[in-house]
């Protein structure tokens, strides 16, 4: 939000940390109607109204067999995958969040998908219908509805699917959960929002321990008059609402000091899941619209009546990245945007325009070792260039000093490496580099290879950014040097103005057949990822039907990549 002469003024008496701890009579949906979020980071999203999607037959390619030796994907290349609560056994392949770890790096690790096989064999294999429209990620199972594979997907009509990701048959579908909230309805101010209808928007999680997907989703029992958040638990086995939820959060922390609204609040990010607290982040609507708050909602699985939150001090602040929260095991880390103020302080900070870092809970300590804001964080918010239009990724760089990072990318064009072990407050980063002319959002993939460790991220538009060796394109990868401190180099930049959040694979350990792969237009493309040499490049242009939503991500596994259209979902194979 451009707030030049908007007369706003910075809360300064808010106390950093606020905690909130509100009870919650259980609730049970009675046809009640579920909600959605809307998608715009900051009003940096484009207006788009998308109707249902016609139904088409599902389309499968029988001829090809999948790889089953899966024992290896989905492990970072450290090996380290102990930071996904329901990864302590043998999930298999399965993609139970965005970007595939709870660190959001969105690294997959795949034999089936060598530079080779991409670049000769790579087709259409599958087509599910849905309808849409769909900004949440798919998610795949490993054998875990009735021994079959399953890919997950949750659509803004507040409607979620499990299909049979070996055939043709849907495994079950729910009927709404709830209604969601029409456009026109979802504000009283005109130009508010950019989703219609307005449902699940963030990416759920899917717990393999409890058998249970959980999300978000905006509801309304009455044409838009009255709109809930809630969140849902629903059973894996056949999507039934599981006893004691949802969880009404307008009801749950609608009483504190700072209070929850859900017809401000919008759910755009994608939920996390660490040592039993469900993490569910929150930004406003496209336009800025209203006295929303960056809020992170916690609530007990265990106790779905004991919720808390935090909610930025000052107002605004949002939560907008669509990767949402991200984790190592112990904290979460949440980045928030421009917060309504004035003020021209560095010091006078208030919740906005930060990577910020909470204990279980969630808890803020209010310390500068838990919070890291740029120096010139009043300009940023002046001018809207938020640091929350994409989310905090972590990456371990060997032979770096720091080597435990966090990456966060700004609107302002900026990549910043902070101090994992102690963020510093305001403006102690460890490196920045200015990559780009334009806003950097959506989220980023982390990879390493033997050249070192990589970061490529989506840049809204394909002119105006720095690329090496005057190439253009929107997705920029950059080298993390090891050093000390570590470096920040771009090293190549894609062929097209128009992908949206990339991925990353490699077809093992040592990060060889590195690729970063990103949806561009109606087809898929794929990378080398050292060089940036286009591998696959769309396929045909007849391969989607329709338009996939801008900040829609793929996943991969066991061989397949997936792909979440506005009304079909879409399975590449080699």
């Amino acid at each position: 939000m451009d707030r030049r002469g908007s007369g706003w003024k910075l809360r300064r008496s808010h106390a950093l940390a606020v905690t909130l701890i509100a009870l919650i009579a259980p609730a049970v949906l009675t046809g009640a109607a579920c909600g959605t979020s809307d998608e715009g980071a900051s009003g940096d999203g484009s207006s788009e109204s998308a109707a249902d999607g016609a139904s088409v037959d599902v389309h499968v390619d029988a001829g090809v067999s999948p790889t089953k030796d899966a024992s290896v994907a989905n492990a970072q290349l450290d090996g380290d995958t102990a930071v996904d609560a329901s990864r302590g056994f043998d999930a298999g392949a399965s993609v139970v969040q965005h970007h595939n770890h709870a660190t959001r790096d969105g690294f997959y690790l795949d034999p089936a998908l060598t530079k080779s096989s991409v670049a000769t064999t790579l087709r259409l294999w599958a087509t599910w219908p849905i309808t849409g429209p769909t900004y949440a990620a798919p998610l795949f199972v490993d054998g875990a509805i009735g021994g079959k594979d399953a890919v997950i997907v949750a659509t803004e009509q507040n409607t979620v699917y499990a299909f049979d990701a070996n055939g043709s048959d849907t495994i079950w579908k729910t009927p709404p959960l709830g209604t969601p909230v029409p456009l026109a309805k979802l504000m009283a101010d005109p130009g508010c929002g950019n989703i219609d209808p307005l449902g699940v928007t963030g990416t759920p999680y899917v717990d393999l321990r409890s058998r249970t997907i959980y999300l978000d989703a905006m509801t309304t029992p009455d044409d838009g008059t009255t709109q809930k958040h809630l969140v849902f638990a629903l059973s894996l086995d056949d999507g039934s609402v599981r006893k004691g939820w949802p969880v009404d959060l307008d009801g749950a922390l609608g009483a504190a000091p700072i209070p929850f609204h859900s017809n401000l609040q919008n759910q755009r990010g994608a939920l996390a899941l660490v040592d039993g607290i469900l993490y569910v982040p929150f930004g406003g609507h496209a336009g800025d619209c209203g006295d929303y708050h960056g809020w992170l909602v916690g609530v007990d699985v265990q106790n779905p009546t004991n919720v808390h939150g935090w909610a930025t001090p000052a107002s605004k602040g949002g939560a907008w990245a669509v990767a949402g929260v991200s984790s190592d095991g112990v904290s979460m880390y949440m980045t928030t945007g421009n917060t309504a103020g004035a003020s021209t302080d560095a010091s006078d900070w208030a919740g906005g325009e930060a990577v910020v870092r909470f204990g279980r809970g969630p808890i803020f300590s209010g310390a500068a070792a838990d919070f890291f804001a740029p120096a010139n964080w009043p300009d940023l918010d002046f001018q809207d260039l938020d640091l929350g239009g994409s989310a905090a990724v972590l990456a371990d760089v060997p032979g770096a000093t720091p080597s435990a990072l966090i990456v966060a990318l700004g609107k302002d064009g900026n990549v910043y490496l902070i101090d994992r072990n102690k963020l510093g407050g305001v403006g102690h980063q460890v490196a920045s580099v200015h990559v780009a002319t334009y806003v950097i959002n959506g989220a980023a993939t982390v990879f390493r290879t033997p050249a070192g460790t990589f970061v490529t991220f989506r840049i809204e538009s394909g002119t105006g950014v720095v690329c090496p060796n005057g190439q253009t394109g929107n997705v920029l990868t950059v080298k993390i040097g090891a050093t000390n401190p570590p470096t920040i180099t771009p090293v190549w930049c894609s062929d097209r103005g128009d992908l949206s959040p990339p991925i990353a694979s490699a077809s093992s350990s040592n990060g060889a057949d590195a690729l970063v792969w990103a949806i561009g237009g109606v087809g898929l493309y794929a990378y080398d990822g050292e060089t940036g040499t286009p591998v696959f490049t769309g396929g045909t242009q007849s391969d989607m039907h329709g338009y996939v939503h801008y900040f829609q991500t793929p996943i991969i596994a066991k061989g397949r990549v997936y792909v979440a259209g506005g009304d079909h979902v879409y399975a590449y194979a080699p």
